[in-house]
């Protein structure tokens, strides 16, 4: 590792979220951040080339959990670092677990108490969403973030546990017009996310909402289809919803 790609390195870390002084490590460096302990280590593999090993399945940004990753060159080692610690601030129950600490003194004994406390948890949900989506509609790629809203899959009433309600996984975040088709039935996803429209949507109606049949969410992953199963099996209208 030569003295710039150790710079290079380290201004990347330090840009994307792994704000802790690496540690050299096997001819990298291992990076690190206060706010969650998995880690990543880049190790430069050639003038322009990097292989990046995650601690844990799951962060980096591949459909089958793999944790090792090349990249090749130091503009596309920022994305899988943003996607890395995006994906590691919100790891399974690390939001419920959040939400648990930030009320465990709050009185739930009336109607508006409970409230209060549920609104707590539906503005870490959407910062969450916010933070693996990176800001962007999953559907549409429409990046204007006072716009977008946070989309339970399977419906916070319908969920079993807090774990359920705040799993990053059970979350889409969606432009308006696609989170109002998507939370009312109108649409659903395949586990390969590709977009199924109600039969019970008539076509002009669907038309002048500008639906569109090669929407898609990409980068799905395993842990969503089980809530995706449930959009499908009990959301998703059926053709009755259009007589």
């Amino acid at each position: 590792m030569t003295p710039l790609d150790r710079l290079r390195i380290e201004k990347a870390a330090a840009d994307c979220g792994f704000e802790m002084t690496p540690l050299e490590h096997d001819g990298g460096l291992e990076l690190r951040s206060a706010r969650f302990p998995e880690t990543l280590l880049v190790q430069p593999t050639g003038s322009s080339t990097l292989t990046v090993s995650a601690s844990s399945a799951g962060l980096l940004d591949s459909v089958d959990g793999a944790d090792i990753a090349r990249v090749d060159g130091f503009g596309a080692l920022y994305d899988v670092l943003r996607t890395a610690a995006a994906h590691a601030r919100t790891l399974p129950n690390r939001v419920a677990d959040a939400f648990r600490r930030e009320t465990a003194g709050m009185p739930r004994s009336t109607e508006a108490e409970r409230v209060v406390v549920q609104r707590v948890g539906q503005n870490l949900f959407r910062a969450a969403l916010l933070d693996y989506w990176q800001g962007r509609c999953c559907v549409t790629g429409l990046a204007l973030p006072e716009l977008l809203r946070a989309s339970h899959i399977k419906p916070w009433a319908a969920c079993e546990s807090d774990n359920e309600r705040l799993d990053v996984f059970n979350g889409l975040l969606l432009a308006p017009h696609v989170d109002a088709l998507f939370d009312g039935g109108w649409i659903s996803f395949s586990d390969e996310g590709m977009v199924l429209i109600s039969e019970g949507l008539p076509s002009d109606a669907a038309a002048r909402l500008s639906v569109r049949t090669d929407w898609a969410v990409g980068n799905l992953r395993k842990e969503h289809r089980r809530y995706l199963a449930h959009h499908r099996q009990h959301e998703l209208r059926g053709k009755e919803a259009r007589d």
